[in-house]
């Protein structure tokens, strides 16, 4: 089995990707699936321009799988399996990259963000998700932040809401009313404020 080089006019020059390495003509660095490899003669500021170029694209697989799965579900309908081959991801975790994408317009996504901090809100509504992007962005906060701050703030809306339906039942937590109970049976029926 061949593999075939491919030549991408890019906006510094030709990206020559070859043998599962990806390098650019000048360049003094090489990509492969396994490695970044840097020319000895790399200056500082060109280190601190590939590490920035490295975190974009880091940030942005996320992003361009699950738009690229997206489009190819849309034109060509489920290919799941097909782009598990393809891309060397398994099925479930194409699945999860085509879903997040769809949770986000273009518009609303931040690039200052993780993919894995949009995926760890995704499931929420758009307004829930906009205030949560805000946070992390404003807070830097990291994904496991992000997962306990919300994990805190769903405790909180429930603890809320049990609090409210206890004041509707006309107790303040400590005695529940009586359950009716059938005198020939037993049986327990709840009472309104029982659930």
């Amino acid at each position: 089995m061949g593999v075939a080089a491919l030549s991408v006019a890019a906006p510094d020059g030709p990206v020559v990707a070859e043998n599962g390495k990806v390098e650019r003509k000048g360049s003094k660095a090489t990509l492969s699936d396994v490695s970044w490899l840097a020319a000895e003669d790399m200056s500082f500021s060109e280190w601190l321009e590939y590490g920035h170029r490295l975190g974009v694209m880091g940030r942005s697989a996320g992003w361009w799988i699950g738009d690229w799965l997206s489009y190819g579900n849309h034109a060509f309908g489920e290919r799941y399996v097909r782009a598990s081959r393809i891309t060397g991801y398994d099925a479930q975790t194409l699945m999860n990259m085509a879903y997040v994408a769809s949770r986000f317009d273009v518009s609303r996504r931040r690039g200052k963000l993780s993919w894995s901090h949009h995926a760890e809100i995704a499931a929420l509504e758009p307004t829930e998700q906009d205030y949560w992007l805000e946070r992390a962005e404003a807070d830097r906060l990291s994904v496991r932040c992000l997962r306990e701050g919300i994990r805190r703030e769903r405790l909180r809306k429930r603890a809320a809401e049990e609090a409210a339906g206890r004041e509707a039942c006309g107790t303040d937590g400590g005695e529940q009313p009586p359950d009716v109970v059938c005198p020939e049976c037993g049986h327990v029926f709840l009472t309104d404020c029982d659930g």
